[in-house]
């Protein structure tokens, strides 16, 4: 999957499917989005190419008090993708909406509902959650393992 920000001047490949996808609606994430949600697509830094520009990195405060590093277009200031402190460098969490194709990643679960705006349904079919959850329940056995792979680096 390629994507990239609304300028062109930063583009990226996903070479691998992500190992899940999650509509966040906690109130950071509405903030920084602007919007009813976040949609990230979680997958392996390593797994995430750089094929034109370069990024730059801002970091922010997060719910967990141990901050996110946000990388934007330098130019378009679009956020690309963040890491959050709890999976270092490790795990990217890329926008769905800067992929060419965001239809191709559908959210695997819902989470923080507990704080969903009131007039945001949600679509039948798909997990949700009050806050988060165990991973057993909505990962896919493969995404679990390449989890373990990246846990057994540290």
């Amino acid at each position: 999957m390629d994507g990239g920000c609304t300028c062109a001047e930063v583009r990226f490949r996903l070479i691998d499917r992500p190992m899940v996808v999650h509509a966040c609606h906690c109130t950071w994430c509405q903030r920084e989005s602007g919007s009813a949600f976040a949609l990230n697509a979680m997958i392996e830094t390593d797994k995430l190419v750089l094929v034109k520009g370069k990024p730059e990195e801002t970091l922010l405060p997060s719910a967990s008090g141990k901050g996110q590093a946000v990388l934007r277009c330098p130019t378009c200031r679009i956020a690309l993708w963040s890491h959050y402190a709890g999976a270092a460098r490790k795990v990217a969490f890329v926008r769905v909406g800067c992929l060419d194709d965001p239809a191709s990643c559908p959210p695997d679960v819902h989470i923080f509902t507990s704080s969903k705006l009131p007039w945001m349904a949600l679509p039948e079919g798909i997990p949700s959650r009050p806050e988060y959850y165990r991973r057993e329940e909505i990962w896919r056995p493969d995404a679990i393992a390449r989890r373990e792979v990246l846990l057994a680096q540290r």
